[in-house]
């Protein structure tokens, strides 16, 4: 089964993570099918803390790939700061 969730990357005390689209039975930092976006817990000042890619997200959910609990909330999140912009 495809599923959409976080994969870490940056240094030690630095997390970054990249949501991807992968296989459920490759490791969390292994092969991935499509990178969706990403998620920086750390930003600070002008740089970019959450960035999702929403017609490739739409694309995957649509072909049955499920969204992990933490992606689901980060959408939630993404799509409520991105509304009032719009």
């Amino acid at each position: 089964m495809v599923v959409i969730r976080l994969a870490r990357g940056g240094s030690k005390k630095r997390p970054f993570y990249n949501i991807v689209a992968t296989d459920s039975r490759n490791p969390r930092d292994g092969r991935f099918n499509e990178r969706i976006g990403f998620y920086n817990p750390v930003a600070s000042g002008q740089a970019v803390r959450l960035s999702i890619n929403e017609a490739n997200l739409n694309k995957w959910i649509a072909n049955g790939a499920k969204m992990s609990e933490t992606v689901s909330r980060l959408y939630k999140e993404f799509k409520k700061t991105a509304a009032p912009a719009a």
